[in-house]
């Protein structure tokens, strides 16, 4: 996430104690080529991955960081940027809702993710989420042959669709979307007759979390680029949650962004209770609703 092709080392920020030399606190800046609204192509650069000790955050650190990664892009010649961030700042493009789909709600139960509703018993709910075994369509695992395919088949589908998403190059496509084991799993269907072509692909990055208190780690699955031309989303998202759970996933994430809103309702998502702000820094924008918006930060 911090290495994809064209990446500077003298943008990923970090700052380190004077006796320890421990890491106290970081924030990244990678570059990329998006199209915003009427503006097919703009170079920015994506902010992720802010963290300042918890011991510090009374410090004011955060503004310090900002203020020198903005100058250091700045002096790439870059001075735009795009972030998404939990809280409301002035002022989002965009704002986005988390949606979560259990894989194994005993653990999301015990742990304290999910509760039991009333009237409902752990049988009953472990039923209502079960997904099948096996995959409905031939999935397989995308390789480096299929890097080629997938970007036309994505690039087309975000250019033709969406008024904010990234202008991915072949190499980027591969940097960000070739499986990588417990780091991101991408699914595709090839053309029977044209085996170069990619007819749809699904993919999901793997974010697991330490819960505190409990010697125990929640494996969370997220939705990222999915692409159907030979089904509907549907029909592609419900053999995601299968793959998604061969994986050893908890819960499956998805944002309302794209087209997801048409298969988070059918495939039993339940709605969460966070937004996620899009923010396109230093650029002129009128907001747009999330189905306007095809770009996923990790």
């Amino acid at each position: 996430a911090l290495t994809p092709p064209g990446y500077s080392s003298d943008l990923l920020l970090g700052v380190r104690a004077s006796s320890s030399k421990k890491l106290v606190a970081f924030i990244s800046a990678i570059p990329a080529n998006v199209k915003v609204r009427s503006t097919s192509r703009l170079d920015v650069v994506e902010i992720n991955f802010l963290c300042v000790h918890k011991k510090l955050r009374c410090k004011r650190l955060a503004p310090v960081l900002i203020k020198e990664i903005t100058r250091r892009v700045n002096q790439t010649g870059v001075f735009q940027a795009v972030y998404t961030a939990g809280v409301v700042l002035p002022v989002p493009v965009a704002s986005a809702r988390y949606y979560h789909r259990s894989l194994n709600p005993k653990k999301l139960v015990r742990v304290g993710f999910s509760r039991l509703h009333p009237r409902m018993t752990m049988a009953r709910m472990q039923k209502i989420y079960k997904v099948a075994d096996q995959p409905k369509h031939a999935l397989i695992e995308m390789t480096e042959d299929h890097v080629d395919g997938v970007h036309a088949l994505l690039s087309n589908y975000l250019e033709s669709k969406f008024q904010l998403h990234v202008n991915f190059t072949k190499e980027e496509v591969a940097h960000w979307l070739l499986p990588r084991s417990s780091v991101i799993n991408t699914y595709v269907i090839v053309d029977e007759d044209d085996k170069s072509k990619v007819t749809d692909m699904v993919s999901f990055y793997h974010l697991p979390s330490t819960i505190l208190g409990r010697d125990e780690t929640l494996y969370a699955a997220y939705s990222y680029y999915n692409v159907a031309t030979s089904m509907s989303l549907e029909d592609l998202m419900r053999d995601a949650l299968i793959l998604a759970n061969s994986t050893g996933s908890d819960v499956f994430n998805a944002l309302n962004l794209m087209e997801n809103e048409t298969f988070l309702e059918p495939l039993k998502f339940g709605k969460g209770d966070g937004n996620l702000q899009y923010y396109v820094y230093n650029w002129s924008c009128p907001s747009m609703k999330p189905s306007d918006v095809g770009i996923v930060l990790l």
